[in-house]
């Protein structure tokens, strides 16, 4: 879909980027349909996907989705905990519509239901996992974007964009990836310069990994303001003057000693 542009040619950095999230690796299955896709097969059976046509197939899907006038009428989903953050960050920066979590039946299909859709375009993370809203895309003749790899089926599926979407890292870097090539398509973001969005903020964080870090600040803010409380105690003894805005981070840092301590 390149086209043979410079332009739009693959850049060594994406190549890097594909290669550190290991996008390129696959699984020992392999379903015929995605045989196309797949560059080679490992010693121990690892089936490693052709990146120049991931990248063809990222702008196609890309192209695609810029077609749509109105952003809205984009869908995407993942019912997947990995892909969930991307998902929403992915329908924040374009202005699709996203489905987190689970698919409630009948969405596309139901017309009486109050979650009631009528998409013009699917994007999914996995066409497995994912495989309600496909089937109910096709009864209504919704074209679907889905991210395959090699042991996905392709039943329904209009554009498969052959990638590993079984990693934390991959499906992350392939969201943004594609917001990325849809905000310059749309002229929203130039090609000249990178995106400041960090490719970071499409991965999944695990809930307990979150949880130790916002302890560790508030433990860091405690001692910092019990010090500084000890440095204002002093200097009031010493008859100086403490500026009352030295006092509002002892109160916030007693705010949240005492909601950690519950």
């Amino acid at each position: 879909m390149s086209g043979g542009l410079d332009v739009l040619a693959l850049r060594e950095d994406d190549v890097a980027k594909f290669l550190s999230c290991q996008t390129h690796v696959g699984v020992s299955n392999l379903d015929f349909q995605m045989e196309q896709y797949v560059f080679k097969r490992r010693s121990d059976a690892i089936h490693i996907i052709n990146l120049r046509k991931t990248w063809e197939k990222l702008l196609l899907a890309a192209r695609a989705i810029a077609a749509i006038e109105n952003p809205a009428d984009i869908c995407v989903i993942s019912a997947r905990p990995y892909g969930q953050r991307a998902v929403l960050k992915f329908a924040h920066y374009t202005g699709a519509t996203p489905i987190a979590g689970r698919f409630t039946p009948g969405t596309f299909t139901n017309q009486i239901q109050a979650a009631f859709r009528e998409p013009r375009l699917l994007v999914v993370t996995d066409p497995r996992t994912d495989h309600q809203p496909v089937r109910e895309a096709a009864y209504v003749n919704i074209p679907v974007i889905a991210l395959c790899n090699t042991d996905s089926p392709l039943r329904h599926i209009d554009i498969a964009i052959p990638c590993n979407n079984k990693s934390v890292h991959s499906i992350g870097l392939m969201w943004w990836l594609l917001a990325r090539e849809v905000l310059r398509l749309r002229g929203t973001i130039s090609r000249e310069m990178p995106w400041e969005v960090m490719v970071d903020l499409f991965f999944y964080r695990d809930p307990e990994e979150v949880t130790e870090i916002l302890v560790s600040l508030s433990v860091l803010v405690v001692i910092g303001a019990s010090n500084l409380q000890q440095w204002c105690s002093e200097d009031f003894q010493k008859g100086g003057f403490v500026h009352p805005c030295l006092l509002f981070p002892i109160r916030c840092a007693r705010t949240l000693e005492d909601e950690c301590t519950r």
